[in-house]
């Protein structure tokens, strides 16, 4: 099990070589973005945020350290409730 965090922490710390460096030198976009710019779908984003990590960025951070920090809340919250489901399915 140590192996299998230690995996997951190495993929979140090299997540920023993809989804920041790599991707704006390919000028990759999200697919949906993508789509919804074609259908003329405006952005509402700057308007109605309900998320503190738009675009996997932390305010005050460097973007590539947000990508990382974004990452170990996503991961903490997934396997927190792996383990409250896995807990309350074995009662």
């Amino acid at each position: 099990m140590k192996r299998a965090w230690l995996f997951i922490l190495l993929l979140v710390a090299v997540s920023p070589v993809f989804g920041v460096f790599l991707a704006d030198m390919l000028g990759y976009h999200e697919p949906l973005d993508v789509a919804a710019e074609k259908l003329g779908l405006r952005d509402l984003t700057e308007r109605t945020n309900w998320t503190p990590f738009l675009d996997y960025r932390v305010p005050g951070l460097p973007e590539w350290l947000g990508y990382i920090a974004s990452g170990i809340i996503g991961v903490a919250i997934v396997a927190a409730l792996g383990y409250l489901v896995a807990r309350g399915g074995s009662e």
